[in-house]
């Protein structure tokens, strides 16, 4: 089983950072009117704009904390590299 971390381009042009097991699952989710997280419900439609893959759930974990940590300029850099 693959974990993704993932970062959300949202329609008011801000940033969202999560992870899941099932990336295009979750994206629909996110997307959904009744089901995704309660910071994208009111910027729909996300995109996705970048992600990691890792084998180990916690290594995913971590990533997903070291990036919702940086700035919008630090994470704006992940995403064009």
């Amino acid at each position: 089983m693959t974990h993704t971390v993932y970062i959300l381009k949202c329609a008011d042009d801000t940033l969202y950072t999560g992870y899941t097991i099932d990336i295009e699952r979750r994206v629909l989710e996110h997307n959904s009117e009744k089901i995704g997280a309660k910071y994208t419900k009111a910027r729909r439609p996300v995109e996705v704009v970048y992600t990691e893959v890792f084998d180990s759930k916690g290594d995913a974990m971590r990533r997903e904390i070291e990036i919702k940590k940086l700035t919008r300029v630090a994470k704006l850099s992940l995403i064009k590299n």
